[in-house]
């Protein structure tokens, strides 16, 4: 029996969750959350306004509830992704060919992009000015928040879980 493992892909149009359960058994489950899909489908502004923000919040916690039960308890969370890995830097996460990013530091690294929602420059809090990076931001915080996720291993684009 494998630990169960959570592969987690935030592609500009969608979402896609692949989960291996102890018996490792992979199931895919899309998400209608992607990048882009979320910044130009919710993001008017440039950032995105405090009303827009929220707006997305409620329509990516839905689409992330609706998948729940298909995470098995006790499962670690992986990535192999490029703008996750590009996060995990800017949350102060030492690059490295496998690199953890705790909910802690996605949730510090949330609170400097409301900073900027709320009129600070971008650069001043060393965040890229996009709205696909706050859309993808957004994405991983709901994820490993309502998911229950402590942390994210971030690896190359070897993957094994």
């Amino acid at each position: 029996m494998t630990t169960p493992a959570v592969l987690l892909h935030i592609g500009h149009e969608e979402t896609q969750i692949v989960v291996r359960n102890s018996a490792a058994e992979d199931k895919i489950l899309p998400l209608t959350l992607g990048s882009q899909l979320t910044s130009v489908g919710y993001f008017r502004h440039t950032p995105p306004t405090p009303d827009e923000m929220e707006t997305a919040i409620m329509v990516v916690e839905d689409e992330i509830i609706r998948i729940r039960h298909d995470i098995p308890a006790g499962a670690a969370l992986f990535s192999t992704d490029n703008d996750i890995r590009a996060l995990a830097r800017i949350a102060g996460v030492a690059e490295n060919e496998v690199m953890t990013l705790s909910l802690d530091a996605v949730e510090r690294t949330f609170d400097r992009l409301a900073l900027v929602i709320n009129g600070r420059p971008a650069h001043f809090e060393g965040l890229p000015d996009g709205n696909d990076f706050a859309a993808t931001l957004l994405i991983l915080r709901e994820f490993m928040h309502h998911l229950q996720f402590a942390e994210i291993t971030v690896q190359g684009t070897k993957f094994e879980m």
